[in-house]
């Protein structure tokens, strides 16, 4: 009885190779980039911290190199998002921001330029050039505090009401124009979650960083008017909308935001009768950008969700961008944003999340939060701690460990090797465990599989003889490790993101 016993135990744990699929003749979007800001920690990591590490975080956040044993030295990002700042920085207290983490330097103050304002972020904005980052973003959070209605860089609290003198659109304008031609920027970015009301957070009337709401309309007539100027500037970096706080809002109408004029955004800005049409704007670039926030849990909403966004960009002949994620709330129970985890359970998590937004969204980017975090929460990619003291604090200001999380390197399964211009593919596999995508370029093929299960063995087609395909593992105890297979049947660990690269 026990053999019997044993032998139906070993049975069970087999794991039988499910053979995938590869249609490279469907094709989906093409893909444009994978990012993360440098909001927060980057300023004091940038400014103070020795020259050693931020050239560690510098290689772990954009090197596209490999060590002697073929393994990635980083996850390559080819989107870098700069935190252009509104000068809450520069009012200390007064700013109505208690950490001044929260809080950002303005390149312009008393009417003056100074170019050396945001040291930190200017320090990992050239690093990246350096390493070869394909594309640079600057994001605003509010316009200079300057030609704000109150003063501040936070709103008053009420929705809708954009935190602008809109007597000084031309100084606005003028702002983000210099700024852009300065940094060389590809895109700006003007606006950031506009849904939300970015006001006081107690009666204190103190805020919890940089921001503003705007409605529909009086985005439009900014965005017109920024057009002007790029154009008489003659650059070349391409405006981005619309940041929006959650993917409902740019493909729903009849939302709790439905009376303050601030969703449906994919129709209001693209489609060719509405009244805040900017399709025909040739500094507005044709996609909508949105945070996957508050719509990954559970599964079924996840996929829906997406599905409808995506159903509502095609309509419109746009492409879409997740340009912005970190794990917020409870999720429906699956995970909470609060503390810090380094470990596989958020990698997965997010990994789940990713293929979502490429898969059913059919995002052309993808855009993490921050890339450098000191908080006891999951919004990083590294983490920065001095003597085990987490949070935005004095003891992390000028010097920490750095530390890395798996995350990171899953991240790196996707954004090291699926470059800008490669198209994804059809890839379909019946087992259920398994999240498969895949993409090509005239170059290589690239196959990243997300197993949350136990070991899972999987099956490629027919390849030509002496075919060589290297694997780059991230799990429990691998960082993007890399071997090479030359067998069809490929093993892919528990809990475990893979990537597969195939040349062509």
């Amino acid at each position: 009885m026990k053999k019997i016993f044993l032998i139906l135990s070993l049975y069970a744990q087999i794991t039988f190779a499910q053979k995938l699929n590869i249609d490279a003749q469907t094709t989906f979007q093409t893909m444009h980039s994978f990012g993360a800001s440098d909001c927060w920690s980057i300023q004091m990591v940038g400014k103070n911290y020795p020259l050693a590490k931020r050239e560690k975080i510098a290689d772990l956040l954009f090197s596209k190199e490999l060590d002697k044993n073929g393994n990635p030295k980083g996850i390559g990002l080819s989107m870098w998002r700069f935190n252009v700042g509104a000068g809450s920085t520069e009012q200390g207290i007064d700013s109505k921001i208690t950490n001044e983490w929260r809080r950002a330097e303005c390149f312009l103050e008393n009417g003056q330029y100074n170019w050396n304002k945001q040291q930190g972020q200017q320090w990992f904005l050239e690093a990246a050039k350096r390493r070869g980052v394909d594309y640079t973003l600057g994001f605003l959070n509010s316009a200079p505090v300057s030609m704000t209605k109150n003063g501040l860089a936070i709103g008053s609290g009420k929705l809708g009401e954009w935190n602008f003198d809109k007597t000084k659109i031309d100084n606005f304008t003028d702002f983000l124009t210099k700024v852009s031609e300065k940094f060389k920027f590809d895109y700006i970015s003007p606006f950031n979650e506009p849904q939300w009301d970015w006001g006081p957070k107690s009666k204190s009337g103190f805020g919890s960083q940089e921001g503003t709401p705007i409605n529909n309309d009086d985005l439009a007539w900014a965005v017109r008017k920024l057009n002007l100027k790029l154009n008489e500037s003659k650059l070349k970096t391409k405006i981005v909308l619309t940041e929006g706080a959650q993917i409902d809002y740019l493909y729903k109408s009849n939302t709790n935001r439905s009376s303050f004029g601030q969703d449906n955004q994919i129709e209001d800005f693209f489609l060719e009768t509405s009244k805040n049409y900017l399709g025909n704007l040739n500094s507005v670039e044709k996609i909508i950008c949105g945070h996957s926030y508050f719509t990954t849990s559970p599964t079924k909403e996840l996929i829906s969700k997406r599905q409808e966004l995506s159903a509502k960009i095609q309509q419109q002949k746009i492409n879409y961008w997740q340009s912005e994620y970190c794990v917020l709330g409870d999720n429906a129970g699956e995970i909470e944003g609060g503390g810090q985890d380094l470990s596989m359970k958020t990698a997965l998590y997010v990994a789940k999340v990713i293929h979502a937004d490429l898969v059913y969204a059919n995002a052309s980017a993808w855009h993490w939060w921050l890339s450098v975090s000191a908080n006891d929460y999951k919004d990083g990619l590294i983490y920065v701690s001095n003597n085990g003291v987490k949070d935005e604090n004095d003891s992390n200001k000028f010097d920490g460990e750095v530390y890395e999380s798996k995350l990171l390197w899953a991240l790196g399964n996707f954004s090291r090797f699926i470059r800008p211009q490669m198209q994804r593919i059809k890839v379909e596999i019946e087992n259920k465990d398994l999240m498969v995508s895949g993409f090509k370029n005239d170059k290589q093929m690239i196959i990243v599989v997300v197993n949350a299960s136990q070991n899972q063995q999987i099956e490629l087609p027919n390849l030509p003889k002496n075919r060589k395909i290297d694997a780059y593992i991230t799990s429990k105890d691998k960082n993007l490790a890399h071997s090479q297979l030359k067998d069809k049947t490929i093993e892919i660990p528990a809990e475990s993101v893979v990537t597969l690269v195939m040349n062509l």
